[in-house]
């Protein structure tokens, strides 16, 4: 009699912060599926989430979607745990949290850049939190926070925004430096511009793609966003990208 053989475990990728298809978060999960891993899809809003895994099976793809407030510690070790419990080899988690929302600061009450905060920034460190020690067993395992430009430079009206973004830039290059020994690449990819994707180009009626277009600085592409994830993700120890900054070539900077 033949001894049964083990299951053969499932490398799959974790995407948390995902919206609507045309987002960064979708073309990410769109992008490591083709790739043949099984993608978590992440976010607050079942439907969006729903959608996108639906996407990714009609492409031949594996997806599962995971209703989940990062800001919630008790559901981001939840999906972990639901994903280790499944047999499966976490090989990368992308953390894409945090909406640029602009207020005037004399006017911004304190439950505002709390709120800030929280996404742009506590959702990082509970979701870090919990997949590193994951990958800390594994002594392997990529982390890609989607950072922004105002990590670098604060403008008017996004005090809140630079707050979180700048925390989040600083704290991704602490942990790089403390895991990259231990076989754990930490990204941190600046998007510097605006996104051509559902987020802007539908904001007031569709307001937001006309500025996007009079501005003559295009936007970056959502699916070449993917592709920059993808080649960090298939990076050697030997030659790690640490940060990485994306802009349309018309952008200043």
């Amino acid at each position: 009699m033949a001894l049964a053989t083990p299951d053969k475990i499932r490398d799959c990728a974790v995407v948390i912060g995902v919206g609507a298809s045309q987002g960064i978060g979708a073309a990410v999960c769109h992008r490591f599926a083709k790739e043949g891993l099984k993608v978590y899809v992440a976010g607050r809003t079942f439907q969006k989430i729903e959608t996108v895994a639906a996407e990714i099976h009609a492409n031949a793809g594996e997806a599962v979607a995971f209703r989940l407030d990062a800001e919630d510690i008790n559901q981001v070790q939840a999906l972990f745990d639901t994903i280790i419990s499944q047999n499966e080899r976490i090989t990368a988690v992308i953390h894409n949290v945090g909406g640029n929302i602009p207020s005037i600061f004399l006017r911004s009450p304190l439950s505002f850049f709390t709120q800030m905060w929280q996404s742009t920034f506590l959702s990082a460190y509970l979701v870090s939190q919990s997949c590193l020690k994951i990958f800390k067993e594994q002594n392997h395992g990529t982390l890609i926070f989607t950072g922004a430009s105002a990590s670098l430079r604060g403008k008017p009206f996004f005090a809140a925004f630079t707050m979180g973004k700048s925390a989040l830039r600083t704290y991704a290059l602490n942990l790089a430096q403390i895991y990259k020994t231990q076989g754990i690449h930490i990204a941190h990819v600046i998007i510097d511009g605006m996104v051509d994707g559902d987020r802007i180009n539908k904001a007031l009626f569709g307001l937001g793609r006309f500025i996007r277009l009079t501005r003559g600085t295009g936007g970056l592409n959502i699916n070449a966003i993917a592709d920059n994830y993808w080649m960090l993700y298939q990076q050697s120890p030997e030659l790690w990208t640490h940060e990485l900054d994306l802009r349309p070539y018309q952008e200043k900077f």
